[in-house]
């Protein structure tokens, strides 16, 4: 695999796509409009700068320590610091933002679906990208919670369709959980597994269709949680989530992840759960809905906005 396509600029798309750039391959990420092309390009400056960054940092001696060493970017006996800051500044500047679907993929040997978790918009996407794609190109999802087999009637290859998965700021937290479903061929389940490990993630293989995969099963919970607590009234963002940081040494509480994340995709994770009656769901979804709906409308995203739940420079 040489050429990525990464379809969706969002918070992990523009991550994906800059890693996948700066391991070497020819990335382009298909938007859908100028709009998205003027919410992605500030996302991938501020990833330039964040590489920079934590390439210093790993220079300094506080950076070479197991909590700052950057997995996704070197190893530790090999890193040469001139060396990784020309490879981030040669895949900023190599990544094409395309609006045209056929363009974007005319000759792609993986493209990774990066949307938002909406299985409409996501089926749309497919049934408009399919008849578009070479033969050779295998297709994965980055979905965080909708499962690759609810789609892979929609590719028109459901022997290269699978789930490929990141965890938020991949450059440092490098896991990619690849997770099959029943018509994909073991061949491009092995393919992707090979092409995470080629851009520094490491490959953790899921045996079974699981909404949330490994990660996500563990953190949406907390999500929810932390958000029960505040849209019942509990206690405010800041206390619960000092309550989690305070309390088990963890570096971010639920609202700071959320943040991270964005809340839109919170938003639209929420949304699959609030048509369930009342008495039969374990947490107030439709508060939630509700409170994460007004930070929205009010242009707080999360830490890619400048505001969330908290305030943040931009």
């Amino acid at each position: 695999m040489k050429n990525i396509v990464v379809a969706g600029g969002g918070v992990l798309g523009s991550q994906i796509a800059f890693q996948a750039a700066y391991c070497g391959f020819n990335v382009t990420i298909w938007l859908r409009s100028e709009g998205s092309i003027a919410r992605t390009q500030p996302k991938l400056d501020r990833l330039r700068e964040t590489y920079a960054q934590a390439i210093r940092l790993m220079a300094a001696p506080e950076g070479q320590t197991p909590a700052n060493w950057c997995r996704g970017l070197a190893d530790y006996e090999t890193f040469d610091m001139d060396a990784c800051l020309a490879q981030a500044e040669k895949a900023y500047a190599g990544i094409r933002l395309e609006l045209d679907m056929a363009k974007a993929v005319q000759d792609a040997d993986l493209v990774i679906e990066s949307m938002a978790e909406n299985a409409d918009d996501k089926i749309a996407f497919y049934q408009k990208l399919a008849p578009l794609l070479p033969e050779k190109t295998v297709l994965v999802t980055n979905s965080s919670t909708l499962l690759p087999s609810k789609f892979a009637k929609y590719t028109g290859r459901p022997e290269k369709y699978l789930s490929l998965h990141f965890a938020n700021s991949i450059w440092k937290n490098n896991t990619a959980e690849i997770m099959a479903q029943s018509k994909t061929d073991p061949k491009y389940f092995e393919e992707i597994m090979e092409f995470a490990r080629q851009i520094r993630m490491i490959p953790l293989p899921v045996r079974k269709e699981k909404s949330g995969y490994l990660l996500n099963s563990m953190l949406v919970p907390l999500l929810f949680s932390g958000m029960d607590l505040y849209v019942n009234g509990i206690s405010d963002p800041e206390s619960i989530d000092k309550a989690w940081t305070l309390g088990t040494g963890a570096p971010k509480g639920p609202f700071q992840i959320l943040d991270t994340v964005g809340l839109t995709t919170a938003y639209n994770i929420v949304q699959m759960y609030v048509k369930i009656p009342s008495f039969l769901a374990p947490y107030n979804f439709k508060g939630m809905s509700k409170m994460l709906k007004e930070y929205i409308d009010a242009g707080k995203l999360g830490m890619s906005s400048g505001e969330g739940f908290y305030k943040y420079k931009k």
